[in-house]
């Protein structure tokens, strides 16, 4: 499973930044790795300097094997915040299409 991480310009996008989250997604998403074959997450901060509550924003989208993408999105104070949110609810999602599948 490949994990790409992209920044919007108000987002710094500097590895020490973004490897955190990176580990984070790789760890939470670990049992659906045979499954996934890349993890694209977009971060952005929609008011950009401006301080307001929820604007920061992580979107995640699913790559998977024989499947169209899933892609879920979820917005936060913070933007590790906003991370762990949009993980939850990809598990979520990927849990529900995977038990479809198999016919539960």
């Amino acid at each position: 499973m490949t994990i790409q991480f992209n920044t919007d310009n108000n987002v710094t996008g500097k590895e020490s930044h973004t490897a955190p989250l990176i580990a984070m997604i790789s760890e939470e998403l670990e049992r659906y790795s045979n499954r996934i074959t890349r993890i694209e997450a977009h971060l952005g901060d929609e008011n950009a300097d401006k301080d307001t509550d929820n604007d920061k924003r992580c979107m995640l989208e699913a790559r998977l094997e024989g499947l169209k993408p899933i892609a879920v999105t979820n917005h936060a104070n913070t933007h590790q915040l906003a991370v762990e949110g949009a993980i939850e609810k990809l598990k979520t999602v990927l849990d529900k299409t995977f038990a479809k599948l198999q016919g539960y």
